[in-house]
């Protein structure tokens, strides 16, 4: 009986690990972290996930309150949540991007309720619910999920991190946030500029009209035909920013010693 108890206390210390790395993976990454996928949901899934992935390697016997076991729960998590900001940067500069784009349009004050950002303008909430499907249309989640369980290949859970490799990564990583809010919002940014300037050539040549009963939903109106125009670039655009996420994703599973 006790040596019955000594396996399942071994096991639990084996299973444990996967499971944290896995855990903080959901709890940053997009989709699984807005507050629509409850708690319960993540841990059953995270669960499910470390099941699947416990019978394909060997895991180390560490004892998590050991100092070892300490940092090695620290390096778990950091792992995970890092992997998960990695993607969430992509919605990151959809959102920018919106917000760019709705400001010139005029619609800043008109916001939506987002469950992982939240108050974001409806454009943004647009750019991210198009991005959503684009993500799963390219079998973004299973390619997630498959990298993550990849990750335990070529991140160990007792090697040595590159903390100072990952950290350069991430902060490289983070420019393509600003990158690709130019790519989606600098073109219509453009093309209503120039709307706007040939508003303001007409109200210089005609001073009685009221600008601010024309002007504005005419910009509104312009901006919604050249958003409606420039879908099909901005799809390749956000389908470009995905690729690119899974290459920075897949550098971050490369910094072990």
């Amino acid at each position: 009986m006790n040596f019955l108890a000594s396996e399942i206390i071994e096991h639990f210390y084996m299973f444990m690990w996967p499971m944290i790395r896995i855990s903080a993976f959901l709890l940053a990454a997009p989709f699984f972290s807005i507050r629509a996928v409850s708690v319960r949901i993540r841990i059953l899934l995270a669960f499910l996930l470390t099941w699947m992935v416990y019978p394909l390697t060997d895991w180390p016997l560490i004892d998590p309150t050991s100092a070892e076991g300490l940092k090695a729960v620290f390096y778990q998590v950091f792992v995970g949540v890092l992997m998960g900001i990695l993607l969430q940067i992509v919605n990151a500069a959809l959102i920018i991007g919106g917000q760019a784009v709705s400001a010139s349009m005029g619609l800043s004050m008109a916001n939506m309720v987002d469950p992982s950002m939240g108050n974001v303008p409806v454009i943004a909430q647009f750019f991210v619910i198009c991005s959503t499907l684009i993500f799963l249309g390219l079998g973004g989640h299973v390619l997630v999920i498959s990298l993550l369980l990849e990750s335990f290949e070529l991140l160990p859970i007792n090697s040595a991190l590159d903390l100072q490799g990952l950290l350069k990564l991430t902060i490289e990583w983070s420019a393509m946030m600003f990158l690709g809010a130019i790519l989606i919002g600098l073109p219509l940014m453009a093309s209503l500029l120039f709307i706007n300037i040939g508003l303001g050539v007409i109200t210089r040549t005609a001073p009685a009209l009221n600008i601010f009963a024309v002007g504005f939903p005419a910009m509104i109106l312009a901006g919604i035909v050249l958003l409606s125009l420039s879908m099909t670039s901005i799809g390749y655009r956000i389908q470009w920013l995905w690729h690119s996420s899974k290459n920075g994703y897949s550098k971050s599973t490369k910094f072990s010693w």
